[in-house]
């Protein structure tokens, strides 16, 4: 695979005004991080090929995603949380570790048999991750059941997947690959890589015993809500050819990014609840486990609905996350479902959005 570097991206592949934009947003933040402290961290349940697990998902606060500092993605403001500098060292992302592992000992009273490790670009690329720390996480973890690292597909090469499968650890990777659609990812995402680099990579992943599991965005900016949901179902089903497991993440207005300039000028509304609900509805018998985790759902930045039905349908999305059982869509109604429906009919992508 090429080595990514910022100048070899834009070169040639028309994403040089996408970057300059991006570029001139990320220029705004303020805000400084500390390199000890990881991003975030949390205890949930998650669902794998081995069963549902007591999860510990990490975020490390790394020096950032490189393809971020080019300009990156429309809809990522991840960047924004990283630490100055290009990188950090060792014995602080080892300290992030430990404040991970502290908040799991003072939050409940058994181990995660799961483990779930972000960075706000790739955990297998070495300017974030050196492969000092990397192979000391595996170390620590080795005790575990399942780890998932995330990481862009330039980076997943067979030796690093080896420091985790190695010590007897169930790994995946996942990768942001947001749409199957090259054109979508390109023009609406502004990510530089093909489908076909996603499916070299799970052969790397593969042969070395890992799996994958994809990342999905669903009505990424330029796309009406009737296209977003259509490339969904179309994106969800080729995946599952190569993934494991595919989680579809619905859009979120983060700051510092391209999709919250269109927002502020009402140019873009997160999808609708409705929408994650049909896809998971109509592709639950994909071969794959199907998830979504609508961030900040009900709230004008998230996932929403009209207000009434917004936890109701996040429950129901929960639910299916976990039993894979379609049914429990059939509980959720709500009258504002007649306008979802008129959005999906009437909205074009000249026109949108055609309701908030």
């Amino acid at each position: 695979m090429s080595t990514p570097t910022p100048e070899s991206y834009e070169q040639g592949k028309g994403m040089d005004a996408h970057n300059s934009v991006m570029r001139d947003i990320r220029a705004r933040k303020e805000k400084h991080y500390d390199p000890h402290e990881p991003t975030r961290v949390w205890l949930d349940e998650d669902n794998t090929p081995d069963g549902v697990y007591q999860s510990l998902t990490i975020i490390l606060n790394t020096g950032g995603c490189r393809w971020a500092r080019a300009g990156g993605c429309t809809m990522c403001g991840y960047v924004a949380e990283s630490v100055e500098g290009g990188s950090v060292a060792h014995e602080a992302l080892m300290d992030q570790i430990e404040v991970c592992l502290e908040h799991e000992r003072e939050n409940t009273d058994e181990k995660s048999g799961l483990i779930k490790i972000y960075t706000s670009g790739s955990f297998l690329d070495e300017r974030e991750v050196g492969a000092e720390t990397r192979q000391a996480i595996a170390e620590t973890f080795s005790d575990r059941d399942r780890i998932v690292v995330e990481s862009l597909p330039d980076f997943v090469e067979q030796g690093k997947l080896e420091d985790f499968t190695g010590v007897g650890l169930e790994t995946d990777v996942a990768i942001g690959l947001e749409t199957a659609n090259d054109r979508v990812r390109k023009d609406c995402v502004n990510k530089y890589f093909d489908f076909d680099q996603f499916i070299e990579a799970s052969e790397h992943a593969d042969a070395v015993g890992a799996g994958i599991k994809a990342y999905l965005l669903m009505k990424p900016p330029f796309l009406s809500e009737a296209d977003a949901v259509q490339d969904m179902k179309e994106s969800i089903r080729k995946c599952a050819e190569y993934a494991h497991t595919v989680s579809m993440n619905p859009t979120n207005v983060q700051r510092y990014t391209m999709v919250d300039e269109l927002y502020f000028r009402n140019g873009y509304r997160p999808p609708w609840l409705w929408s994650v609900c049909d896809v998971l509805q109509d592709t639950a018998d994909a071969p794959a486990i199907v998830v979504s985790d609508p961030v900040g759902h009900g709230s004008d930045r998230g996932a929403h609905n009209c207000g009434e039905c917004d936890d109701l349908a996040q429950k129901a999305i929960k639910d299916f996350d976990l039993r894979q059982d379609p049914s429990v869509f059939d509980e959720v109604s709500c009258e504002c479902e007649h306008t979802w429906e008129a959005v999906m009919e009437r909205e074009k992508s000249y026109n949108l959005p055609l309701a908030r």
